[in-house]
């Protein structure tokens, strides 16, 4: 007999009905509400509180993008160049999911994250207890000065889908996430520009820039980091379709 929540979910356009119908079963809240907030567009994620990344689960608001597992890559490069005690830097950093994994791997680290949308640093505020700050900004001007050429990484998962996508992307995420959590401007690599120009004057030498993008934007992203002086590689992975570019400073 089929599961008339799984029929309900499918029928609204849910690929993975089954495993969704199991975590609103298991969530807090009235069940009816859940799922009309689900079957209405929202993302499940937003609807339940929280999204798994990297094994661990993350507060997700509703409002604030929602992490995807691709970025998941993003956590293993910038692990693959850390040193002891590094100063990490998390910019646009949405729930604050990168930074968490990030300690949740190596706890010695000094992390601070940052985002303009102040209902993303609160979300942020939740799952970073351990940071040593959660800043309200513009990219890297949210940071205390202090920090200036003292940062061994910045780590980013910047907007990167083309203006003109953003209309195209499915509805959960063009009617529930802020438009500047994903429009990353013509080419879609406006604002790995702005942060490569950006992060010099914050890095110590020999220091990490690390940004997430699509394959096709890579050799712009490369090219972007290039240009404001960095040593430049790109590394996919198949599996998640995830790409990070990477900038040694």
């Amino acid at each position: 007999m089929t599961d008339p929540l799984v029929a309900r979910l499918r029928a609204a356009g849910c690929v993975f009905a089954e495993d969704e119908a199991a975590v609103l079963r298991a969530a807090e809240g009235d069940l009816e509400t859940l799922v009309a907030r689900r079957v209405a567009g929202e993302p499940l994620e937003q609807v339940v509180g929280w999204a798994e990344f990297g094994g661990l689960r993350v507060a997700v608001a509703p409002g604030v993008f929602v992490p995807r597992h691709r970025s998941e890559f993003l956590v293993a490069g910038t692990l693959a160049v850390l040193g002891p005690g590094a100063t990490v830097v998390d910019v646009c950093c949405g729930t604050g999911a990168i930074g968490a994994a990030l300690l949740a791997a190596r706890p010695d680290l000094v992390l601070h994250a940052a985002d303009l949308d102040p209902a993303a640093v609160a979300c942020a505020r939740t799952n970073l207890p351990g940071a040593a700050g959660v800043h309200v900004g513009d990219l890297l001007d949210a940071l205390p000065p202090a920090l200036a050429g003292r940062v061994d990484v910045v780590v980013a998962s910047t907007p990167y889908v083309p203006s003109d996508a953003v209309a195209s992307m499915p509805p959960e995420a063009r009617d529930h996430e802020p438009r500047g959590a994903l429009d990353g401007g013509g080419d879609g690599i406006d604002v790995v520009r702005r942060l490569a120009a950006a992060s010099p004057a914050w890095l110590r030498t020999g220091g990490h820039l690390l940004v997430e993008c699509a394959e096709h934007q890579a050799d712009l992203a490369r090219t972007a980091l290039a240009a404001a002086g960095f040593a430049a590689s790109v590394a996919h992975d198949d599996d998640r379709d995830a790409t990070v570019v990477t900038g040694r400073a």
